[in-house]
Parts: C-alpha cells; structure tokens; sequence
C-alpha cells in the first residue's frame, strides 16, 4: 500500500486518539504513516518532515494536539499540502479539548488548516480520503460503498427498533 497521508501527533499519549484516523485509512486501502513529533521540543524535525513529504508521495498531512495545539499550524506553515487539525482533550487540561479546538480552528488567513471535531480522528482519517478521493477514482468508489453500508447499519437498527 502507497503511504498517502501522515499523521502527526505532539505526544505518545495522543495515539490511542490518532490511530482512529489510521483505522480509517486502512479501511479504505489508503496507506500512512504515524510519527511523534512537537511543535515545541523537535521543531526542526517538524520541518524537515513536512517540507519532504510531498515529494515522497504524502498528499494530505493529520496533526492530532492537545493544549495549545500548535502542530498543525506549524505544520500548515511548512507546506501547501492540505492538513487537517485534530483538537485532543488532554487529561492534564480542564477544558475538555475546547483549548485545542480554538487553537487550531483559529489560523491566521492563508494558512488553513482544516478542523475536525474534539477527539475526531476518524473523521479527519476520512476527511483525507476524500481530499484522496477527488483524484482517485478507487478511493471514490471505496467511500462511496462504505456510505452504503453505514445507512444500511442504521436502517437495520431501526427496523430492529420498529420489531421490539
């Protein structure tokens, strides 16, 4: 499988989060790579990264960070690939991930980053495959059969419902 996206994130203690996003993926036979990297402790490497992910075949960059969230900005400002943000509620913060939604949902003009919800990896590892999609007919097809599925589990459910 072609490694397509990477996904970042600024601690190991984000990756129960972010593996979510590379479940996704693989379901939709899209290949990535997972890597610890700070915006603040290994800027350097952030950079290095980045700028060479796309002559290495990345097209789309995830960034999960909690707190301050500075990663996918820092990312962002490396790059013209299209990121996506993912705001992680850090068990050492009170405000539940809202901190990293603003941080990250928050970028200056002409350095978007794209923002998923609080612990929303999975639809950011979704959100990449349609970014994928809009040139990869297969990608297209494989989204569009599991929008399929998902509405045949919810209609199953509710006939399950109607029975009872």
């Amino acid at each position: 499988m072609i490694v397509q996206v990477g996904i970042l994130m600024g601690s190991d203690s984000d990756l129960g989060v972010m593996r979510e996003a590379s479940k996704a993926l693989e379901e939709l036979g899209i290949g990535c790579e997972i890597h610890v990297m700070s915006a603040h402790r290994t800027p350097d490497d952030v950079a290095t990264y980045v700028r060479a992910a796309a002559d290495r075949g990345i097209r789309v960059l995830i960034a999960g960070a909690g707190g301050a969230a500075h990663l996918p900005g820092v990312i962002a400002a490396h790059t013209t690939l299209p990121v996506i943000g993912v705001p992680i509620a850090s068990s050492s913060m009170t405000l539940g991930g809202l901190d990293a939604l603003l941080a990250i949902v928050q970028m200056p003009s002409g350095v978007p980053v794209a923002t998923v919800t609080i612990n929303g990896a999975r639809n950011a590892g979704l959100l990449a495959a349609q970014i994928i999609a809009t040139s990869d007919e297969a990608v297209r097809t494989r989204l569009q059969e599991m929008r399929v599925k998902m509405a045949e589990s919810v209609r199953a459910k509710d006939r399950a419902i109607q029975e009872a």
